[in-house]
């Protein structure tokens, strides 16, 4: 895996998302994981509703903090479920069990995004792709990945 860091405007970042969810296809044996780190502000939910928007979500899809976890149909693409979780208030992945989380990670045709994964570290697939953002200003964002 090649990791790799640029700076992004955020259309920029959008069409990265929108670029990454055209190669993403499901797994034989459970769900397709991406673990979105960065800090408050950093671009996570911008590239979660980019790549929601890529799939047909017409949904106004916003940062789950409050509920958890929000689960959307796409109505184009290879998953049959978006499922976009905010772990930002959890401590630990035992709060992701409550939630159902091994359930969710058996349906290869669910695609899981995690925002704050650092917080349940412990449930993120060893094989998720794993996107890190950092704010550089108003407009501007750094990202590293190992995106296609």
């Amino acid at each position: 895996m090649i990791m790799r860091k640029q700076s992004l405007t955020l259309e920029t970042l959008a069409k990265l998302a929108v670029e990454f969810a055209g190669h993403l296809s499901p797994k034989k044996d459970r769900a397709t994981v991406v673990a979105l780190f960065g800090d408050l502000g950093a671009g996570k939910t911008a590239f979660a509703k980019a790549l929601a928007r890529a799939y047909g979500i017409e949904d106004d899809v916003t940062s789950p903090t409050f509920v958890i976890e929000k689960i959307y149909t796409p109505a184009k693409g290879p998953f049959s479920r978006l499922i976009h979780i905010d772990a930002y208030r959890l401590n630990s992945a035992h709060d992701l069990e409550v939630l159902g989380w091994d359930e969710l990670l058996q349906a290869p045709s669910n695609l899981i995004l995690v925002e704050w994964p650092e917080n349940v570290e412990r449930a993120i697939p060893s094989d998720a792709y794993r996107i890190s953002l950092e704010y550089v200003d108003e407009h501007t964002r750094s990202i590293t990945h190992d995106l296609k």
